[in-house]
């Protein structure tokens, strides 16, 4: 019993932690094209974003949680926005990185996703991603989040478990790719928002509040850390 649970455990290692072979070229190429058509339709965006605003409130959790504060709930709804609830000093360093790390989170999950993807750590990609849905529900408090969560770990689960190494790829493609061209969208819609006078109260706004300088430097830096991750997680996806 002791050498089956042993070759048992070394094979559920070997799976996760070793490496799968490289998707054809055509294969990455298509989840991008995938990703790109669920990020700029409208219609599908609407449906799509959920999963930006999972990864954006995840943000602001994780970095709450890693500079002490306490991670008192997320909450995630229908019409894609969210709200994480943290309490601690309600300024220095700790709240900054908080604020900042809603919309900086989707592109630089994508970019981590895209290394692990460079290095052919397929099945590591998905099992990592389910373990952070995983944690990620235990905060959720209400119904639509935990739903969301539910299906999208799920997904992420059915796919690393059940399916073929072919199907594994272009799962993990597309949700990579989709992290990196989905993370570069809400940083243009709130800059459209704020110029009409609107998200008086976004990520921005309270980060120039908390730190004295224009929202629009902040915004700036959402801008750049999602076009800087696209173009590199772009350049590792593709093996250039």
């Amino acid at each position: 019993m002791a050498s089956i649970d042993s070759t048992s455990i070394a094979d559920l290692w070997d799976r996760v932690f070793g490496t799968q072979p490289a998707p054809e070229d055509w294969l990455v190429a298509l989840a991008g094209a995938l990703a790109l058509i669920a990020v700029v339709p409208r219609p599908l965006w609407r449906l799509s974003r959920n999963a930006i605003t999972i990864a954006h409130e995840g943000g602001h959790g994780l970095i709450a949680l890693v500079t002490g504060r306490r991670l008192d709930g997320i909450r995630l709804h229908s019409d894609t926005s969210g709200l994480t609830v943290s309490r601690g000093r309600p300024s220095g360093l700790g709240m900054i990185l908080t604020a900042a790390a809603g919309y900086t989170a989707p592109p630089l999950l994508g970019l981590g996703g895209a290394w692990l993807l460079s290095a052919h750590h397929i099945t590591l990609l998905l099992w990592l991603a389910t373990a952070l849905l995983l944690a990620m529900l235990v905060m959720i408090r209400n119904a639509y989040g935990a739903l969301t969560v539910i299906l999208t770990g799920a997904a992420f689960l059915l796919i690393s478990w059940l399916t073929e190494p072919a199907v594994q790829s272009a799962f993990a493609y597309t949700a990579v790719w989709f992290l990196l061209l989905g993370g570069v969208r809400p940083a243009f819609e709130l800059q459209a928002k704020r110029r009409h006078g609107g998200a008086g109260d976004s990520d921005a706004d309270q980060l120039g509040r908390l730190t004295h300088a224009p929202p629009a430097l902040w915004l700036f830096l959402f801008h750049a850390v999602s076009l800087c991750s696209l173009i590199g997680g772009g350049r590792w996806l593709l093996g250039l």
